[in-house]
This record gives C-alpha cells, sequence and structure tokens, in this order.
C-alpha cells in the first residue's frame, strides 16, 4: 500500500494556517506515513514485543500531551478555549488510556510497569519541545506543537481505511487500526485546526514562524516516534 499518497479530500476542514504548516514540513509530513513500523503495523506483520515497547512509551508520552494541552489552557482568554483544551488533556489519558490499558492486558504490562519506565531519548525531546512551547511559546506556537501527533494519526487512520478497506478481523492490531478511524476524530480536528488558524491569525507574523518551526519539529519527533519502538532505543550510555 501506499500510505505517502495525498489524500483527495480530507473529512474536515484545514484552515489557511493549517496548509502552511504542512507546506512548511513539506516532505517531513510524508515521510511520517512512510516509515517501516508504519507499514508493518498496518500489514500486521508487527513483532509483538516492537508494539509492546511502543504502546508503553506511547502511554508516557500521553501524559506529556495532556500536560502541555493543560498548559495551553492558561493562555486562553476565551472560556470555550480553555474547557476545549481541558478536554483534549483528559482525552489523551482516559480516552486513549483504554486503548492502552487493553492492549495491556493482552500483551502482559500494567500501570506499573508504565510508570517505571525510562523513557527513550526520542520520546524525552520530543515530550520537552512540547512543554517547552507550551510554557514558554506564544499560544500559537504552543499549538501548533501538539498539532501534528492528533493530525497523523487521524490521517494515518484514513489513509490506511483507502488503501485496505475493512479491517481483517484476525489483524493483530485491528483495535488500534479502528480507533484512528473512528469519525469523531474529525470533530476533534475541526476544533483543533481552527483554534490554530484564530491563534495565527491573532499573532504577528514572527509569532506565526516560529509557530510553523514548532509545526515541522513535530512532524520529525513523530518519525522518530515510530524510529524509537522500531530500533527499540536506548540511551547510548
Amino acid at each position: 500500500m501506499d500510505l505517502t499518497a495525498p489524500l483527495d479530500t480530507r473529512a474536515f476542514s484545514v484552515p489557511p494556517f493549517a496548509e502552511a504548516c504542512l507546506d512548511h514540513a513539506d516532505d517531513t509530513w510524508t515521510a511520517a506515513f512512510d516509515h517501516p513500523f508504519v507499514h508493518a503495523l498496518a500489514e500486521g506483520t508487527l513483532d509483538a514485543d516492537t508494539f509492546m515497547f511502543y504502546q508503553m512509551q506511547d502511554a508516557r508520552y500521553l501524559e506529556a500531551f495532556a500536560d502541555a494541552a493543560s498548559l495551553l489552557s492558561t493562555q486562553c482568554t476565551d472560556p470555550d478555549d480553555t474547557l476545549w483544551f481541558i478536554d483534549a488533556a483528559r482525552l489523551a489519558i482516559v480516552v486513549e488510556g483504554e486503548l492502552h490499558e487493553g492492549y495491556g492486558d493482552e500483551l502482559g504490562y500494567g500501570p506499573d510497569d508504565i510508570r517505571q519506565l525510562q523513557l527513550t531519548p526520542n520520546n524525552r525531546a520530543y515530550q520537552n519541545h512540547m512543554i517547552e512551547r507550551a510554557q514558554r511559546g506564544t499560544l500559537v506556537a504552543g499549538t501548533a506543537a501538539i498539532t501534528p501527533c492528533p493530525w497523523l494519526y487521524v490521517e494515518l487512520g484514513q489513509r490506511l481505511e483507502r488503501d485496505m478497506g475493512a479491517i481483517p478481523e484476525d489483524h493483530p492490531y485491528a483495535e488500534w487500526l479502528a480507533m484512528y478511524r473512528d469519525p469523531e476524530f474529525n470533530e476533534y480536528m475541526d476544533n483543533l485546526l481552527e483554534r490554530l488558524q484564530r491563534f495565527a491569525d491573532a499573532a504577528d507574523d514572527a509569532a506565526r514562524e516560529r509557530a510553523k518551526t514548532a509545526f515541522t519539529t513535530s512532524v520529525r519527533y513523530e518519525w522518530m516516534f515510530w524510529d524509537q519502538a522500531w530500533t527499540q532505543q536506548e540511551w547510548p550510555v
């Protein structure tokens, strides 16, 4: 399957600044769909130990995503925006956590194992990037930094649906594939990208450029997140 082929249409609106972020990311965005980890996951050939490595690191990543969303909520002046980011933090921990809990039961790890997990260098760097942008960056930069994670996953789910059709019942990662095909994520993306556009509109040119850089940096870390699982990355010393 050619996961690098762009979608003809997206199931959610992509405002102009989001398009500008995609243009800034350029080939990096495409590369994030073409890592061998992604292909093996889609084909169902991914080794269970590699998938477990990914899942456990991802559980800890989502804690940082929730922290970044919570920090962004404190920058908002509109109560609706504040509540949306608080809900986004909750979604990362609770809803996606249910997926991790299910695979934990299946693969043999639990909450204590996740708490004691040593973060990989790539995971640690990605988390630090998001938190730093949420703490020290503008609202548009912090929002841009957290946007690639949900966007890439939702778009990956839609590309897989286009290329592979129905998920085989015996696919070992069927639940994971099904989650990111869920139409409810389209509403999430509409809300996120609409806010990214408003925050960009309220910012100056320099802030918008920094936001595009934050977006591209997160796309690079998304590729690196696949890679840290694929190689089961360890600290060199």
